[in-house]
């Protein structure tokens, strides 16, 4: 899945829904990049670490353990991200454990570890609609738009279907109350 573009949309979605007040901007820019952040384990190829190890990708960077150690440093640096505590390790732990979810919804690769250490298994939801992206320089072939259109078609439009319902649902409520 094309990192930058697709992770952190959904995360941006419910950001926006909820609204500046509920997610402040610092936080919702944490939890863009949390999204983001698993992917960096494409860095370990360089390393010589083959993609099935515990450490190359979708492995460690990919489990939930790592969500939440990534929420426990959310959770640290919540005053930097202008939230309490709770809120801030929950937000970057949720927004970093989307990005193993939406690539147990492709339909390539070995899966996610989504329980290391406890088990290396990898894991796919039943339903795997997204077409699985190549890796950089794929982009723009055929498979690689073909790809970015599968994304359009199952992350995408449904992330800003739900961000104008979510967000004229917030404004149409503050409005009531506001008469």
């Amino acid at each position: 899945m094309t990192t930058l573009v697709s992770h952190p949309l959904p995360v941006l979605a419910i950001g926006l829904i909820l609204g500046g007040r509920v997610i402040p901007p610092r936080l919702l820019l944490a939890g863009l990049l949390a999204a983001c952040l698993p992917d960096l384990d494409v860095l370990a190829f360089k390393l010589g670490v083959a993609y099935g190890d515990a450490f190359g990708h979708r492995g460690f960077s990919h489990s939930l353990l790592f969500a939440g150690l990534l929420g426990v440093l959310g959770a640290l640096c919540c005053r930097l991200l202008g939230a309490g505590p709770c809120k801030s390790g929950l937000w970057i732990a949720l927004a970093c454990a989307s990005h193993s979810l939406l690539d147990a919804l492709t339909d390539g690769g070995l899966g996610v570890a989504w329980l290391w250490p406890w088990s290396e298994q990898r894991y796919f939801l039943p339903w795997r609609p997204i077409a699985v992206s190549p890796f950089i320089g794929g982009f723009f072939s055929p498979r690689g738009l073909a790809a970015l259109a599968s994304e359009a078609r199952w992350i995408w439009l449904p992330c800003l279907g739900l961000t104008v319902l979510g967000v004229g649902l917030r404004r149409v409520l503050a409005q009531r109350e506001d008469a």
